[in-house]
């Protein structure tokens, strides 16, 4: 391998937003993160709906379609 090409790996503690952390090597000083393992709904079994900016709400009022 040539020298001095390879970028430095640090130990960095990622953050998701479910308050979760882990610690891994990385490139990148601070990692934050939206969805994790402890709590996305493949992992752990509940039906959650992940709306980002109302594309849901958007969806619903261009196709009309009304909630019960």
């Amino acid at each position: 391998m040539k020298a001095g090409i390879h970028p430095e790996l640090k130990r960095v503690v990622i953050r998701c937003a479910c308050g979760a952390e882990f610690e891994t090597l990385s490139t990148v000083d601070n990692l934050h993160v939206d969805i994790c393992s402890k709590c996305h709904p493949f992992f752990t079994g509940e039906e959650k709906l992940v709306d980002t900016e109302g594309r849901v709400q958007q969806f619903e009022r261009r196709y009309g379609i009304k909630k019960k």
